[in-house]
Formats: C-alpha cells, structure tokens, sequence
C-alpha cells in the first residue's frame, strides 16, 4: 500500500455551543489540515495519486472555510464546528472527489494550534 499526504490551511472562526469554558466565546485559529490518502497500486508512470491533484482537492474544500465564521458554514447549522466535525467533513468531501479512483481518504488530520490536533479515520 502506498500512502501521500498533502497538507494546507486556512484561518477561521468559530464558537462551540454548550461548551462550557473559553471555547463557548467567539474565537480563531489558524489551522493545518493534513490528508492522507492510501492507494494498492500505482499508474501507468508509477505514481500512487498525484500530489497535485490533492492539493488542488483539499485546497478547494478549505477554501470554503478560509476567513470565515465556521458556525455559519452550512454544514455546521445542526452541529458544533470542532476539530472532529471538520475532519470528518473534509474525509466526506474529499472521499466523493476520490470515489472513482483507487484511492481513498485513510486519515484527515485537523490542527488549532501547533499543540493540540485531531486525527479522524473511518
């Protein structure tokens, strides 16, 4: 099996509801996402899946995020904007894209900060 992982990032806004703590108040981050992809057999020119090609994928669903307030993200109107929210959204997203192909998502790695990510994996 082979895996690439392509990394970007986008800043945003967010507040999660019901939470109890300073997460409550409106709030940003800069965050880093990573995809990882796996793929059981390489192309005619003995590539896995182009690096290229998924970083113009997650580059395009982040941008729909970037400069934004999450809650109001259509996606987040019934559930809170987290770190694992967000990871599961980019995997669904960027899985449909893939859905054709050999590959497929094997992990979305969500950061806020430098100290404190998340790793979503189905």
């Amino acid at each position: 099996m082979y895996i690439s992982n392509v990394s970007d990032s986008f800043s945003a806004a967010h507040r999660l509801c019901g939470y109890e703590g300073a997460c409550q108040n409106l709030h940003g981050h800069n965050w880093k996402v990573r995809l990882e992809v796996s793929c059981q057999k390489l192309d005619k020119i003995g590539l896995a899946m182009d690096f290229g090609i998924l970083k113009r994928m997650l580059g395009s669903v982040l941008a729909e995020f970037d400069h934004s307030l999450l809650n109001d993200h259509p996606a987040f109107k019934a559930q809170n904007p987290s770190s694992e929210n967000l990871a599961r959204y980019i995997y669904e997203q960027i899985s449909a894209q893939l859905e054709d192909s050999d590959a497929k998502v094997a992990a979305v790695e969500v950061a806020e900060s430098e100290k404190s990510a998340l790793v979503y994996r189905p």
